[in-house]
Formats: C-alpha cells, structure tokens, sequence
C-alpha cells in the first residue's frame, strides 16, 4: 500500500497517530477548537512525507527525529489540553497505542527547573513528561470512559519496555490511580483503578527485582482483580465488574505482545549512571516534605561510601517508602470517621501487600531495601495494629505473612513483637473473641503450618531463644484452648456455629502442624542430613507437604548471607531449651514465693549468688511479678536486704529532678503494703540520691521524709477511693520543716505537686490489660509489658492515644537488642530439633485430636483428627519417642471402638482406617506400639467373622464344646441374626454388651442382657466395618516383609503377645493371630539369617509356651502350626555347618520334653516323623533336634509313643543312615544316644534289642566307610559324652584319626548298656561290643585301642571290682545294717558274668600283639572276678584266668607273668587287714557258755540254745561275721587253686622271682589259715553261734588243710621237676619247714590238754582223757595232710633226710604218742621209721 493512500504516512508512529488525528478533526467544535484542528491538518500532511529512520536514538517516537517528534506529539498535547472529553477520548487512545507498541522510548521524570541542561534527552522527557502530565490530569474530566482510557494509558506507560517513568511522574500516576480509585464515577471504574495500581506494583517491583526495565512477558505476574477483593471492595462490584476488570488488566498487559523485538530499544534508553534523586508524594497537608527530605537524607547516609542503587532501584525504594507513609497516614483524631481516607489507607494496605507477596531475592540481598521493611512497613503495622478496623487487621495479616515466609532471617526481632502482637492476642481470647478477627488469625495460622521450615525457624528462634518469647508453644497452646471451646460455664460471646467453626480450624491447623513437622523430617532424612540410621530401611509412601522452595529458609540465607545468622546443631538448641525452661520454672517460683524462686535460680547457677547479680536479675528480667520484686526488695533479712541495697545502688540519679528520679527508681517494682518495708526500701533511695546529687538537699533525712510524702501525694491523688484529695497548701503543710529544721522552698514543692497529681507514678508495665496467666507461656522477650501499653479494644481513640508511647518503646527495643542473641537467626538441619517440638506440642495436640473426635461427629473434623493422630505416629515414631508414639497410638486404638463394636460410628470405622494405614506406612518405627495394632487387627477380625456367622474358635479349641455347637448355628448371616435373634449366640452378647480396651477379650463379663435396639445397631456397625474388608487386614501381614530388620522383631514380638491373649482367654481363646504368625514367618523366612534367628528367637519361645498350654487343642493346634513352618523351613536347603535347622526345630524338642501330655507328646513324634521322612534330603543340623525328640520319645512312659518314635527311628537307620552324618560328627553322637535310650526302653525288649543291633548295624557302616568327618574340633568335645564314662584318654588317637572319632560315642554308649539291669539287655550288649571290637578292631590304631580299654572296656567290669573297694569299706560298716547290700552294687548274674570275661579273654587275646600293654588291666578285671563274694563270677575269673594263661603261655614274658602273680598276691593279701577287722568284732560278743572248757561245752552241748540267748545286734553281727568268713575262705581258696593250676600248665615258662612271688602267695595264705585256726576265743563263740543261727560252720580246718596241701604240692612239684632251681631257690629246706608246721599244728590239736597242764608247772598226770568228739573231728580232718606230709618227709633222699630229721624227730616222738582218730598215721610213721630212721640208726 504506498504512503499516500495511507493515513498517517508510511512511518510506524505515523500508522497510529494519523487515524486518531482524524478522529480528533472530526470530534472537535471547530471554533472552539481550531488551532487543535489546524495543526492536526498539519501534522497529518507532515506525516504523509515522513517514513522511519534507523539509529535515531534521542528520539521520543520510534523512526522519528526529535524536531518531527515533538511536532508530531503536539496534538495530542492540544487534544489533552483541550479538557474535551470527546477530543480527549481520540488523544488517549493513540497515547495508549503508542505506548503499547513500544513507540514512544523516554525516561520520564518530572522536569527540573533548576537545571541549566538543554539537552535533547531533557526536551524528549519533558513532551512525553507533558503527555503523561496531562493524562493524569484528564482523570478529573467526570466521565466513565476517560477514566478508564487514563488508567489504561498509565498502566501501558509503566508496562512499557521502552519507558522508563521516574521520580515525582511515577508518584503522579499513582496519586492519579488513587484518586480514580477514590473517587471514581462508578464500581467499575474504582475497581480498575485498584486493579491498575497492583499491576503497576508488580511492573515496578519486578523491574527492581530484575534491574531492568525490559522484561519478559512471563516475568510479569498478572494481578487477580478477585483477590484484590478479598478483604475489601466487595460493595464495588456490579454484576460483572470483576470479570470486567480482569479483562481490562489483561488487555493492556497483552497490547505489547507482538510489537516487535525491543530489545534493543531498551539500549536506546538514557544512560542510567550517577545517584539519582528521587523525589517523594506531596501530601495534602505539607507536612511530607519535611518527612521526605529525612528520608532521602537517610537513604543517602546509607549509601555512603558505598556503590548506589541504580534508577530503577532507587524510584522502587521510594515508591515503597511512599506507600508505608500513605499506609501511616490518617491516624490522628482529627477525622477519624473519615471514610475516603481510610479507603486510602486500606488501598495503601493492599498495595504493600501486593508487593511484599510479589518480593523477590533482591529485598533480602539488598541492605537498603531490607532496611526499609524495618524502617517504614514494619512502623506501619505497629501503628495500624491499634485500629478496630477488620480490613486492616486482615491486611496486615496477609503482610505479617509475607514477611514471616521471606524476611523471617532479618526481622527476628521484629517478628518476635508482631507474631504476639498479631496472632497470640486474637488466638488466645477464647472467651470474647471477634469471630472474623479470630478467623483471620486461624487462616493465618493455617497457611504458616502448611510451611515446614517456618514451624521449625520459629520454635529455634524463638522457643530456644532465652531473650525471646515461646511463639511455637502459645501457638499450639492457643489452638489446643480454641479446639476445646470456651470452659464450661463461662460466658461467651460466640455462638454454637461459631464456636464450632473456630474448634474446627483450630483442630485443622494443629493437624497441619504436626502434618508439616513431619514434611520436614522426611525431607532432612532423605539428605541425610539425621542421625538416624535406621531411615534407610524405611519406605513410607506418605506423601508429605513439601517445601516452598521460593520462600525456603535456605534460599533466604544464600541470598541474603549478610544476615546476622548462623547454623545451629541440635545438641547446642538443646541446651539453650534447657536453660530457657529452667529460668522460666525459676521466675514462676519466684512469682508465686520470690525467696524460693530466688534459692533456686542461685542453685542451678542461672543467676550468680552475689546481691549485685541477684539485683540485676531483679531489674533487667521480664516476666517477674513487681509486686513480689517489692516484697522480696522490702525483706529485712540479711540476704534480701543486701540484694535491695545492691538494686538501688545500681541507679544513677545524677542531675536528676527528685520527682523524676523517685518516679524512674519506682518504675520497675510496685512498692509492698507493709510501712517498715516501705520505710526501708525509701531510706536507701534517699541515701542514694543524695550520694548522687550531694547539694540537692542538707541531709538524706530531708530525702528521706520527702519520698515518703511524695508516695502518699500519690496514692491520695489517684486512688478513686480516697474522696478528699490532698491540697497543695496541704502537701506544704505537711513538709514544713524538713530540710534540717528549715522548710524546702515552696516553688520546689509546688512543681513536684503539679508533677505527680498530673502523671502518676506507676511502673512501667502497668496497663489495663492483666498480664497473661496462660499455663507455658511466659515472656522472656521483654515486649509483652510494651505491648500491654495497646488496650486492644475496639475503641480507636483509647488506643491511638498510646500509639506514640508504644511505637518509641518498640524502637528503643529494636536498638536495645540489636547485638544481642536475639538479633542472631539460627538454622538447623537436624531432625533431632523436632524431639523438642513434639516434647511441646504432642501433649496439646493429643487433648485436641482425642477431644474433638470424641466429642463431634462431623466427619471433616474426625477426618481432620485422625490425620492428625496419622502425622503425629509418623513424626514421633521415626524420632523414637515411645511414650508419645504410644499415646497416640493407643488413643487412635481406643477410638477404633472395636472393644464396644455396638456403640461404633463412621468415625470408629476411619480410626481402624487410620489404624492399617499406621501400619503399613510407619511399621518399621512402631516397636512396642504394634502390640495396640495388632490387637485392633484381631478384634476386626472376630468381628467380621460374627457377622459372617461363621462358629467360634472356642467351638473347636474348649473341651466342652458340644452344648456350644448345638446352640450355635451353623451359618448365621445377618439376615439368621435378624430372624432367631442373637441371643442364642454367647459369643455375638459378648460382643454387644462390650468391654474396656484393655480388657484381653471383649465381652469378659458374661452377666446382663442387651436389647434389641443393641442387637440391631451392632448389625448396623458390622455393615460399617464392610468398608476395611479383608484386604487391608491381610495387607498388613504381608507388608511384613518390607519392614526393616529392628521392626520385623517387634512386630513378631507383638503379635506373639496378641496370639498369646487370644489363646488364653478363658472365655473365647481364638487363633486369629497364631495362623497369622505362620503366615508373616512363611513370608519372612527369605530374610537373612541374622535377621531371621532374632526372629526365630522370639517364636521358638511362643511355640513352646503355648505348646505347654493346659488347653490341650490350642497346644495340639500350636504345634501343628509349628509344623507348617517347619516344614517350609525345610524346603530350604542348609550348608555345612550350620546350626539354624537345629535352632528352627527346638521347640518340638522343648514341648516334648517338658509337656505332660501324651496326645501332645505322640503328635511332636508324628509331625517329626512326617517332616523326616518326607524332607530327608534337606535335613542337616536337624537331625540333632529329631534325634532329641526321640531321644525324649524313647524314655515316654507311653508304649505307644516308645513305638512309634521306635518305628521312625529303625527306618531312618535302615534307609536314611548315610544323611545322618553328612554334616557333622554330633549327629552321629545323637543318633547313637537315642538308639541306646530306646534300648533303656522298660516296655518292649524287642525294642530293646533291636536298638542294640541297630548299634550293630552303626558300627558295620563305620567300618566299612560310610560316615564323613569334617571338622576335628567337634569330634568329641561337642558331643554329649555318655554319663559316667570318662572319654579323655581317648582324646590323643581322636587327634590322630578323625575317622576314629564316630566309634567313640558307639562304643561308650553300648559300655554303659552293660550295666542294665536285664540280663538279656546286659548280654546282648557285652556281646555286640565285644563282637564290634572283635570284628573292627583291626581298623583301631594302639592309642586308639588305649582310649577304648580305659573309657569303655575296663568301665564295664567296675561293678566286679567295686566288690574289693566295698570289702575295704568294711572298716567303716562294721555291721550289716550299716552298709549297703551288695544287690544294690552289683547287678550282674553268673551268666553275665561269665559271657563278660569269655569275652573279654577272646578281645584281648585276638588282639594280643596290639594290646599286651593293658594285661595288667585285664589280670586286674579277672582277679576282681576271683574277688568277687558271689561263687559264679569268682568261678568264671579263675576260668577266664586260666584260660588267658593257656592261650598266652609262650607268649608271655616274665614281666607279664610278674604281673600275673603280683595281681594274685595282691588280691590274696589285700583283703586281710579289713577282714581281720571284721573278725575282731566277734570278740565283743558274749556267748552263753563261753567260759567253759571245750569238754564242758562239749557237755552242755546237748541242751539247746535258741535266739534268746543272744541279743539282736550281736545275732545280726555274728552273722555277717561268719557270711564273710565262709566268702573270704573261699575266695583264698580259688587264688591258690589258680596259682597251682598256673604251675602245673606254665611252670616251665616261669623264672625264679615269680616263682618266689608264687611261694609268698602260698606262704601268706597258708600262714593266714593257720592264722585263723589259732583265734581260740573265736573258735570257742562259732559252734556255739552257728547252732543258734542254724549255720554251718565256716571251713577254717579246711582253709588250712587245703592251703598247706597246695602249699606242700608246689614245693614237691618245684623239687622233683626242677632240681637245679629248687636247689639255687633252697625249697627243700622250706618243704622240711612246711612239714614241720604241718606236724606241729596235729600235735597242737591232739595234745591240747597236756599242753595247758605243762604251762602251769603241774606234774603230769598218768592218766590220759580221752579225746572229744570235737577233737576226733578235728584229727580226721587233719589226718590227710599229715599224712601227706609224713609221706615227703619220708620221700626225701637218706642225706637229705639225715641233714634234717634232727629238726623233726621230736614230733615224730609225739606222734607216736598222741591219740588219732585212723591208723593211718601210725602206718605211715611206722613206715617211716622202718625205711628212714632206722636205717640211720643202724649206720
């Protein structure tokens, strides 16, 4: 389209102007408006000819030179001018293009008529200056549609990327919007107005936050015209104005879009260099400028020295400055009703509302912007905090929270002030609240708990702070007293609605409390930055508030770093809590009895004990209650008073007025009521004041008397009740003469009077708001007694009356603690922070949550608690606080309601909702408190199978059970329940009439009965409970699996207990949670072993508890469940070396053991069985526990249960014996021990037997290979060593051969088995052993072989050789009824016996060449035989003796026959001393007759004696005497008749020592007979005692003949075979010797008589008495072994006999004399002397 067809000419400018210059024309009067109309005309031809040109910088149109510009722009100028609305309507719209599509570039500022510049940057600024100039003014036309052209103009200037409007122009549209907003014609208009001014809030605070005037689309929020609405305004709205509005917003921030790319306009700009001047509002009153030059004055002493902000920072600080004062504005008395100027102030409001919510990094980074939030808004809001006005105080809410989100790490002090000032206030009134005020604050409130880093900045700041207030602690203190509601029987303003609204919300931002606490743990635990370990093997699903990552703390501090602020650990906050709580229980102490409080604070070292520190406490702490600082001050003991003394020293009072100095001192205490107190409190202030000021009075009495007047001016002057006030003339009257006798001048007094009755005395603190006596909520921080200065009701004039006082006394505050620790802002990243938090809060939340859902039934505030109850297990579980984990824990258990289920709601039905969710989301942190869980699982459960009608479990686990099945319906739905009524169903009554929580079953008490309406509202709940449904019930136990190794154990823990009530309820035992626990096991066996053995730890020891259980199904049902498991278990394989099968199966072995059930006892015994047999492949270290439960089985008292553990035993033997010792050498220990307890079975010797061949079979497996060793250390050490069989000795050829090892505990077993009492057993077992030995004795290495002889050989004779050691006791049992019998000692039979010895012979003569070295031990078991009091064993030790002696004659060396013979000799002699002993106890016998001579008794013989003539005792004793005498005789008879059968066999092996041992064995028994057959007293007492007992005689002349017979053989034999030794050895001397003695003790018994004539000198009678039949007896014993030695001594060769008949002669002499009972004596003498003597005789 070429340019002449075009209006406005081919330039870009020309395009937008041309169009609206021809509007212009045509809407203008053309007289009045001419010149417009002539120079539009002009322009519009000028513009034909004009077209863009590049690179025009200076230019205020784009394309355009400046001259043409300016030309071009003054029409619009004249159309401005013109006030014309339909002229001015045209000029704005093309204002508003131009600017919109960035035609017009300028900085625009207001044009300074001092400068002395005409440069063309200033004459571009000043058109477009003009321009916006007269737009503003335009605004003021009174029509709708310029209004909005205005507003839409101004906001596309500032929205402009090529505009840059500064200084007093950028005040100017504000002012302009104001006014429109003010005044504006319509709603509409007003709300645009308002709605412009936000956005030019955004614009201008978004450039400053960018330092740019070019900015993206998306950098510039849009405003939300219903927001701005939110407080204020709503009146405006006229149908559709917001909607309106809204688009008119949007229209003219999108007019640029598409306007090209202006970037590089946004260089064109003037340089934006040098310290820009900015310029501030001048208000309506003048008063601004004084204002406005201060502040530039400071901003600039602020920047001194330092680089400036830049244009566009430096209008954004004093538009923001400007703002804050518009915002102070308006709050003297002068028009307090003045509505359009509280519309200002509330506008002002917004705006910095609008802009602190749209703050970004710079306000924080920027030290001047940071300053100026303290310097001018936070003034604002303390000077809006005294007005009524809600939207106000709604405003300032919002701005409180904008800086509380943002600025919190630099305002701390600040914050400290307005959060009480603010929130506490409101929130703490319960009674008389404003409910929007209070609503307000809870919406606050809410939105800060939904920030996790503010609720934990404010408790470390402030809560942990010593010199701040407890902020977090009254917040939720002041929510717990709101959600309670207003105490019962208080007045309240409020109304039900209300009250329960402000419940409600104030619940809800407990809930988000605790609910962000929580978020913010979740997240410091997955940075890792908590010293938690276990969080990593957590995997809660929750999802959690997160962070606002814009207004975190963190990006606060990174951006700000120039804020006093530094991080902080947990251990350090900790502390300062701890100091804090502890002065803060000082100061109540003090409160309520100051010494008290005093003594305590010096004792935990918070104050120092010198009065000086006291005294400072006392004056520079808050809190302290003045009046009892006065009373403590007024003390006379000697402590208080130093202390007072001490405080008023510390006052410095120089050149201070007495009135002023009186009413500063008084200002910190209130004065006691007691006059001495006051008398001693005003007398140091005398003295101190005149210490301070020496010329102001004569003496300190004048001082003195004056204070005391001035205190009772005081109290006249105010006191209301004091009617008749006090004059002046009066007040002189009363101190005349006072100044040391002298009257104080009147003037001086008159000015103090004026002083005081004009403003009283009072302290500081004094207000008439009372001071908070909130439980925990104390005011360190100093600021409450300011903030007491604000009366807080709703009467603005009160109020703004103090608002001066409180405004100076906050400054002077913010100076005062700028250095102290209050200024300094911590951070913590710790999680351990929260255990501090929930020690405050948990227990107000628990009231809160537990009240409110006890108490309501709406269901977003139940819903709303039990999130709460939610949250609160997760923070305090994660953090390990078991008491407040508990008690939340169990409180959502208590309300589930599942103990009463009748009396259940929807809200009980979300409790058991909250309770699974606790579950699966927090298990791994629940320790102990599953306990409560489980229990509400369980209690489910029974529920939902009462509703399904389904039986009991006590119908299947109580004995008597059948009257409970035959009333209980076999499917009793809902709709049965309904029909029959449930009355017949005891278990359904239980239920309904319900039970406390704690109760172990519901429904314990039995007595009443429940209604219909119970019946029906019970069926009613079990609907409700239709909701939880099987699958979260079972999900818990299945995400068993998922929790972490600690929780797993507690959570088997707890159910184990849970099961464990079930199970012994005496009512209703149920096994809900026992299946349960086979359930979680079988779902947790994959875990790892460690793991999993603290697992089977807890449920072995179940298993067996409940096993043992008197109820014997539960205890069968127990068991059989343990067998599920283990049969699980075993399908696992186990390695070598393990121990867990072993560990798994215990339990069984336990229960067998201990349990008094037989059917119990059988099913252990079937289930192992079953397990065994079916699972023998995987069996390892379980065959140690299967062995120990038949073990315990082969022992049972019942046949069945031997037989059938038997059954099992014999099969796995036979079949399964390789497995049996596949891992270790202990299995094969306990295998062979249990085959030798079946083998002790008293019920079947067939068992028995087999045992023992089983024993049999072992042994043929070890030898033939088939058992693997793998470790040496757990050869014999690990197994479990038979009783009584010492194995050590073969512990060195265990070393040497691990193969050896597994016979050990075989041949030590079946050794011990030949001590049983059955004979058949007894020889059944010597006979396997020997033949095991016999058989694979070859594969046993010597050492070996020693071990076995010494531990398992030589043990089985100990009951045969125990017989020697009982006759050694004999010492000590001198009488039969004093020792045991040996019965009792001794079981073996001559069979055993024999079958003993035979065998032990053939072992040792089989192995002979390897054993040799253990003959003596086998001569010592053979003689212990011959030993042995029984005829049968000592028969078979001379059998077996003799035997060995055959079969080893040649092969036996003279050492080993030495041993041979000492064994003999020793077992000859051994036992003589004790018998000797035993026989002397005859001697104390009396036996009737035993005085007379033998032929006396002889005699008497023939009268009968009977029992009566012996007492009991010496009955019992004779009797044993002569039982042991009969045995001992024959056991020295069986020794000699092996010696003489040794040397008749072997005598031709033997050398000369053992020969020589055998003749002192013949030698010692044969002197021994004699020995006893000399005792005449003791042969006097045996007839007489034997024919009264009816006992033979002992054999004692046998003894004797017998012994000298053998005695006599051996020495002939010895003669005859052997000369040359009987001659080296001198046995024929000994014959002769033997002869000799044998002769001698004839001629003794014939000559007995005459011998006893001959001892006492007597002549000899000539008659000789014949023998006595005794005495015949006697000499025809006797007569054989005379003979036969007569018949030697007449053998002997004639020089033999020569040498030695010289010795014999005499007797032969006697012989010859003495009376025989035969004539075989005399023959055999007759012979001798024919043959042997007389030839000598005859030589």
């Amino acid at each position: 389209m070429s340019a002449s067809q075009t209006l406005g000419g081919p330039s870009r400018s020309g395009r937008v102007i041309g169009p609206s210059l021809d509007k212009i024309i045509k809407n203008a009067a053309w007289r009045k408006h001419s010149q417009l109309v002539s120079v539009c005309k002009s322009v519009l031809d000028k513009l034909e000819s004009i077209s863009d040109s590049p690179n025009l910088d200076q230019s205020p149109l784009f394309g355009l030179s400046s001259s043409d510009a300016d030309s071009v722009l003054q029409p619009l100028v004249l159309a401005l001018e013109s006030a014309y609305a339909k002229v001015v309507e045209p000029a704005l719209d093309c204002v508003f293009k131009l600017f919109s599509l960035n035609l017009v570039k300028a900085e625009i500022d207001k044009p300074d008529s001092n400068s002395n510049s005409n440069s063309n940057s200033d004459s571009n600024s000043s058109i477009v200056y003009k321009i916006v100039d007269l737009v503003c003014k335009s605004g003021g036309l009174g029509e709708e549609q310029i209004e909005l052209g205005v507003l839409r103009v101004l906001l596309s200037a500032v929205r402009s990327p090529t505009v840059l409007i500064r200084g007093d122009c950028l005040v100017h549209v504000v002012r302009t919007c104001y006014n429109v907003y003010l005044g504006g014609l319509n709603g509409t208009n007003q709300i645009c107005a308002k709605s412009v001014l936000a956005q030019i809030m955004v614009i201008v605070f978004t450039r400053v936050e960018h330092d740019s005037v070019d900015l993206e689309d998306r950098a510039v929020t849009r405003v939300s015209v219903a927001e701005l609405l939110e407080f204020t305004d709503k009146n405006l709205n006229e149908g559709s104005s917001i909607q309106f509005c809204q688009n008119f917003i949007n229209e003219v921030m999108d007019a640029s879009e598409g306007a090209g790319d202006h970037a590089r306009l946004r260089n064109q700009l003037p340089p934006q260099n040098g310290n820009a001047v900015g310029s501030t509002k001048k208000g309506d009153d003048g008063n601004d400028d004084d204002d406005g030059d201060k502040v530039e004055k400071g901003g600039a002493e602020m920047h001194d020295g330092g680089e400036s902000d830049s244009k566009i920072r430096e209008d954004g600080f004093f538009l923001f400055k400007n703002l804050c004062k518009l915002s102070m504005k308006y709050t003297s008395q002068d028009n307090p009703d003045d509505q359009i100027l509280l519309r200002g102030k509330v506008l002002s409001l917004e705006l910095l509302k609008v802009v602190m919510e749209n703050a970004g990094p710079v306000w924080r980074a920027n030290e001047r912007f940071l300053s100026a939030i303290k310097q001018y808004l936070c003034l604002s809001l303390l000077k809006n905090s005294a007005l009524s006005v809600m939207a106000i105080f709604q405003l300032q809410c919002c701005i409180f929270m904008s800086l509380l989100s943002k600025f919190r790490s630099g305002l701390k002090a600040e914050i400290g002030i307005f959060f009480p000032m603010l929130v506490l206030r409101v929130l703490e009134n319960v009674l008389q609240p404003s409910f929007l005020q209070k609503m307000t604050v809870l919406n606050l409130l809410e939105k800060i708990s939904q920030d996790p880093q503010i609720i934990v900045d404010i408790f470390v700041n402030y809560d942990c702070d010593v010199d701040a207030p407890n902020i977090f602690e009254r917040v939720v203190n002041g929510l717990l007293k709101t959600a309670l509601g207003p105490p019962s029987g208080s007045t309240t303003s409020l109304s039900p609605i209300q009250d329960i609204t402000f419940r409600h919300e104030s619940v809800k931002c407990l809930v988000s409390i605790i609910k962000s606490m929580g978020a913010w743990m979740d997240q410091q635990l997955s940075l890792g930055d908590s010293y938690l370990p276990k969080r990593a093997d957590s995997d809660t699903t929750e999802n959690h508030v997160t962070l606002n990552g814009e207004d975190g703390i963190v990006s606060d501090n990174e951006l700000h770093p120039e804020v006093n602020s530094e991080h902080s650990d947990a251990a350090t906050l900790e502390q300062r809590r701890a100091y804090k709580i502890e002065l803060q229980k000082g100061i109540t102490l003090f409160n309520r009895k100051p010494s008290k409080g005093i003594e305590f604070l010096i004792g935990t070292q918070k104050i120092g004990g010198s009065p000086e520190d006291v005294a400072s406490f006392l004056k520079k702490t808050s809190g302290l209650n003045e009046t009892m600082i006065g009373d403590y001050l007024g003390e006379r003991e000697e402590f208080p008073l130093k202390v007072m003394h001490a405080y008023v020293d510390s006052f410095n009072f120089k050149e201070m007025d007495f009135g002023e100095a009186l009413r500063f001192f008084l200002r910190g205490f209130r004065l006691p009521g007691e006059a001495q107190k006051i008398d001693r409190i005003m007398e140091k202030f005398a003295e101190r004041y005149c210490k301070c000021n020496p010329n102001s009075f004569t003496s300190a009495d004048t001082a003195y008397v004056l204070a005391y007047s001035v205190i009772l001016l005081n109290t006249d002057a105010h006191n209301i009740m004091v009617k008749d006030k006090m004059t002046k003339a009066d007040f002189f009257r009363n101190n005349r003469g006072i100044d040391d006798g002298k009257d104080l001048p009147e003037e001086y007094l008159g000015t103090l009077y004026d002083q005081i009755v004009k403003n009283e005395i009072k302290m500081s603190a004094e207000s008439t708001a009372p001071q908070s006596k909130q439980a925990n909520s104390f005011n360190i921080l100093g600021f409450d007694g300011i903030l007491n200065l604000v009366t807080w009701k709703h009467t603005e004039e009160k109020a703004l009356g103090a608002n001066g006082l409180l405004i100076r006394h906050i400054q002077e505050q913010f100076k005062a603690k700028s250095g102290k620790s209050e200024s300094v802002y911590h951070a913590v990243t710790d999680v351990a922070i929260l255990r501090f938090m929930v020690e405050v809060c948990w227990g107000p939340m628990l009231a809160a949550f537990s009240v409110t859902l006890d108490q309501s039934d709406d269901r977003l505030a139940t819903s709303q608690c039990i999130q709460g109850f939610r949250y609160a297990v997760h923070v305090t579980a994660v953090m390990g606080m078991q008491t407040q984990r508990d008690a939340f824990v169990t409180s959502v258990a208590k309300f589930t309601y599942l103990h009463c289920a009748a009396d259940m709601k929807q809200k009980n039905v979300d409790a058991v909702k909250a309770i699974i969710s606790i579950a699966i989301e927090d298990g791994n942190y629940l320790q102990e408190a599953w306990e409560h869980i489980l229990t509400c699982l369980s209690r489910i459960e029974h529920l939902q199978l009462l509703g399904e009608g389904a039986p009991p479990d006590a119908s299947f686990l109580t004995a008597s059970n059948v009257e409970t099945e035959e009333r209980t319906p076999k499917a009793m739905g809902f709709p049965n329940l309904k029909k029959k009524g449930t009355l017949q169903n005891p278990a359904v009554v239980a239920v309904v009439r319900g039970g406390s929580y704690d109760s172990t079953s519901v429904g314990v008490n039995t007595a009443g009965l429940v209604t219909p309406e119970q019946i029906n509202n019970f069926i009613l709940n079990l609907n409700l409970l239709d909701q939880i449904g099987n699958f979260g019930l079972n999900h818990v136990f299945a995400h068993s699996q998922r929790l972490n190794s600690e929780a797993i154990v507690a959570f088997v823990k707890a159910l184990c207990k849970v099961s464990m009530s079930e199970l012994q309820s005496p009512t209703d035992p149920r096994v809900f949670s026992l299946t349960k626990l086979v359930e979680i096991a079988h779902y947790n066996m994959n875990r790892i072993r460690l793991v999993w053995s603290r697992m089977w730890n807890v449920l072995s020891d179940f298993f067996v508890s409940v096993g043992l259980s008197e109820n014997l199904s539960v205890a069968i049902f127990v068991m059989d469940s343990l067998r599920q498991l283990a049969m699980k278990f075993l399908e696992r394989e186990e390695l070598a070396n393990y121990n867990f099968q072993n560990e798994f199966l215990r339990p069984f072995v336990i229960v067998m053991r201990k349990s008094s059930s037989a059917e119990i006892r059988e099913l252990i015994v079937r289930c192992i069985s079953q397990m065994v047999l079916s699972r023998v492949n995987n069996v390892k270290s379980g065959w140690k526990s299967v062995f120990m439960v038949f073990t315990a089985a082969a022992a049972d008292e019942r046949k069945n249960i031997v037989l059938l553990a038997f059954e099992t035993m014999e099969k796995i033997v036979r079949e399964y014996f390789p497995y049996i010792t596949e891992t270790e050498t202990v299995t094969f220990t306990d295998c062979v021990k249990c085959l030798i307890t079946f083998t002790n079975s008293r019920f079947n010797s067939d068992v028995s037997l087999n045992a023992i061949a089983f024993l049999r079979f072992c042994a043929v497996k070890l030898a033939d290979g088939g058992l693997v060793c793998n470790e040496k250390s757990k050869v014999y050490g690990s197994s479990n060593p038979v009783a009584g069989v010492d194995a050590s000795d073969i512990q060195t050829s265990i070393e040497k051969d691990d193969h050896s090892s597994f016979w050990v505990p075989l041949l030590t077993g079946l050794s011990k088995l030949t001590s049983d009492p059955r004979s058949a057993i007894r020889k059944s077992s010597i006979e396997v052993l020997f033949n095991i030995l016999k058989d694979h004795g070859h594969l046993f290495s010597l050492p070996f072989w020693t071990g076995v002889f010494n531990s398992v050989v030589f043990p089985i004779f100990n009951c045969v050789s125990d017989q020697k050691e009982m006759e050694i006791e004999d010492e000590e049992y001198p009488t039969p009824t004093s020792r045991p019998s040996h019965s009792e000692v001794s079981t073996w039979d001559s069979e055993t016996s024999a079958v003993a010895a035979q065998c032990l012979v053939d072992l040792f003569v089989t192995f002979f060449d390897v054993v040799r070295s253990q003959l003596p031990g086998v001569v010592s078991v053979l003689t212990g035989f011959i030993r042995s009091p029984i005829q049968g064993p000592a028969s078979t030790g001379v059998a077996a003796l003799m035997r060995l002696a055959s079969d080893l004659g040649s092969k036996l060396s003279q050492d080993e026959w030495r041993s041979i013979f000492l064994a003999l000799k020793e077992a000859a002699t051994s036992t003589v001393p004790a018998f000797m002993k035993v026989l002397r106890s005859m001697d104390n016998i009396e036996v009737p007759g035993g005085g007379q001579s033998y032929t006396d008794l002889e005699t008497s013989s023939d009268h009968m004696l009977t029992h009566d003539d012996l007492e009991d005792d010496n009955l019992h004793t004779a009797q044993y005497v002569i039982s042991r005498m009969k045995s001992h005789i024959a056991m020295q008879l069986l020794i000699i008749q092996v010696a003489n059968d040794l040397c008749k066999t072997d005598l031709q092996y033997l050398s000369a020592d053992n020969i020589k041992i055998l003749l002192e064995v013949f030698s010692f028994i044969s002197s021994h007979a004699h020995q006893l057959n000399s005792e005449k007293n003791l042969q006097e007492k045996l007839p007489i005692v034997c024919s009264i007992l009816d006992l033979s005689e002992p054999p004692l002349v046998h003894f004797e003949n017998e012994s000298y017979q053998n005695y006599l053989n051996f020495l002939q034999r010895l003669l005859i075979n052997d000369p040359s030794l009987s001659e080296e050895m001198n046995i024929e001397a000994q014959l002769v010797a033997v002869c000799q003695t044998i002769l001698q003790i004839y001629l003794n018994c014939t000559d007995s008589q005459s011998a006893q004539q001959n001892s006492g000198n007597r002549p000899v009678p000539q008659c000789v008495v014949p023998l006595g039949s005794a005495k015949k007896e006697e000499l025809g014993a006797r007569t054989s072994i005379v003979v036969s030695s007569l018949w030697v001594l007449n053998g002997l060769e004639r020089d033999s006999f020569s040498r030695h008949v010289s010795q014999f002669f005499p007797l032969l002499v006697d012989l010859v004399r003495s009376e025989h009972s035969s004539g075989e004596v005399q023959q055999v003498l007759s012979n001798m002397f024919q043959s042997c003597i007389g030839p000598i005789i005859m030589q």
